[in-house]
């Protein structure tokens, strides 16, 4: 049989710090595990990455299924050395202003008439502040991006812009110059010379015959009257002669009143015989627009039977909203272009502004007068009606730059980007228009540059942007089963 040794003394006094230091050993192992372990999982949706839960499920916003999060050194990474302070880029000179008037620049280094350089204007100065629009964000695109949108900018300039509006004119005829054919007495038509609507007429051209039983007594009357004249011219007594010459006196004046030509009593002077038809005569040169009667037609006082309308000055009324006739007024030159003949302009003149409005179009009708000697205007035809409303100066985009939602003007205003570039809307007030231009009164500088193409497409996925970007805002909530 072997004999045990006896443990030594310096080993027996080490033993308690050898079984101390395992205690700590696994003590620092077991927390260490826990705290590995014990940290609980948490998951975002991959579209909306600020809301987080510590379980897992769909998102309520857009119902796409969480995924972990990622956590540890994956999710932080580790901390790099400080990157050395990149070199200033360099700032893009837009154009240069007078240092005295800043509303001139150039677009090159000048000098004002004092001697004074012109200071450089920077695109970062000249985008100004950046004013959030309510519900719309900025948007950014890459090359690829902008090619295919066919995405088009254009750099805002300060200009002189020539306000015009456009209208749609109905060509009518001068009431002035219409001329309605009618008789005093009644009688039957014996004889029409004009038998179409249409026509064109002379005047002083024979119109119609009239046979008129009461014309007739008239005429005849007139015969006597003047038969009694003469006998009554011989008498001693004045009185007797005098109303011998007042009887035949006012039995002309009553041919007269009843329209009878000068030319028929004349005719009865001469022949002393009445004429069984009386002849009606164009009172002006124009064309026959109204037609009434028929040969052998019963007729009576005040009934219209011809109407007879001089086409040589014509009227076109055209109506303009209340902000566009304010800038109208009387005398004004006016252009209007034909539909059959876009490249003929004709010239004429505001002759009248209604004093109300239409009830349904909601705009100030407007009358001009226009020549027609060639009758080039014709009444019913419509026409392009082009007032020239004066010119105006200050800052100019092309129209398709600005989209107007109704109650509010917002334009796009681009930025370079690494690539591509970035879109930021900015709600602006504009002026007048004109030429395919417009003016803005406020919310963009010259230099600025804007886009001018794809701006709907633009337009709705800003207000996507903002939409989503306002559903990421929302509060972190727990996770959907």
């Amino acid at each position: 049989m072997k004999r045990i040794r006896p443990i030594s003394k310096p080993a027996f006094v080490l033993l308690p710090f050898v079984v101390l230091l395992l205690v700590a050993g696994l003590c620092l192992a077991c927390r260490g595990g826990e705290d590995q372990g014990g940290t609980a999982a948490q998951y975002h949706c991959p579209m909306h990455p600020d809301y987080v839960s510590d379980k897992q499920g769909d998102c309520p916003i857009c119902g796409m299924r969480l995924v972990p999060l990622e956590t540890g050194a994956a999710a932080k990474p580790a901390a790099a050395e400080p990157a050395a302070p990149a070199a200033p880029a360099e700032r893009k000179i837009l154009f240069f202003r007078n240092p005295m008037d800043p509303t001139v620049t150039s677009p090159v280094p000048a000098k004002d008439p004092m001697g004074m350089d012109y200071q450089p204007v920077y695109a970062d100065e000249a985008q100004g502040p950046a004013v959030q629009v309510d519900g719309m964000a900025p948007v950014e695109l890459s090359g690829e991006a902008l090619r295919i949108a066919g995405a088009q900018t254009a750099v805002a300039r300060r200009q002189t812009l020539t306000r015009t509006t456009r209208a749609s004119g109905l060509v009518t005829a001068d009431e002035t110059r219409v001329r309605h054919v009618h008789t005093k007495i009644s009688g039957w038509v014996e004889k029409l010379y004009v038998n179409s609507t249409g026509q064109a007429v002379r005047a002083g051209q024979p119109l119609l015959a009239i046979y008129s039983p009461e014309l007739l007594a008239t005429q005849e009357e007139y015969l006597r009257a003047r038969e009694a004249a003469a006998r009554f011219a011989g008498s001693e007594m004045p009185e007797v002669r005098r109303g011998g010459q007042d009887l035949l006196n006012a039995a002309r004046r009553r041919l007269e009143l009843l329209d009878v030509p000068h030319s028929l009593i004349d005719q009865l002077d001469r022949t002393g015989q009445p004429s069984r038809t009386v002849m009606l005569f164009a009172p002006s040169s124009g064309y026959v627009t109204g037609k009434e009667i028929f040969e052998g037609m019963e007729v009576g006082p005040g009934m219209d039977l011809l109407t007879v309308t001089d086409l040589s000055r014509v009227w076109v009324e055209a109506g303009f909203y209340e902000y566009e006739s304010r800038a109208l007024t009387l005398g004004q030159k006016v252009a209007v272009t034909l539909p059959y003949e876009t490249s003929a302009t004709l010239t004429g003149r505001v002759a009248f502004i209604y004093p109300y409005l239409d009830a349904e179009s909601r705009t100030v009708k407007v009358r001009i007068e226009f020549s027609n000697s060639g009758l080039r205007l014709r009444p019913g035809m419509y026409v392009d009606v082009v007032p020239d409303l004066g010119t105006t100066e200050g800052v100019v985009v092309p129209d398709s730059a600005v989209i107007d939602t109704g109650t509010r003007q917002v334009v796009f205003v681009t930025t370079p980007a690494a690539d591509g570039a970035v879109f930021t809307p900015r709600e602006v007030r504009i002026g007048s228009r004109g030429d395919g231009e417009a003016l803005i009164l406020e919310g963009l500088q010259a230099g600025e540059t804007v886009a001018i193409r794809a701006n709907f497409l633009l337009d709705s996925e800003s207000r996507l942007r903002a939409a989503v970007a306002g559903a990421g805002a929302k509060p972190q909530g727990g996770g959907v089963q």
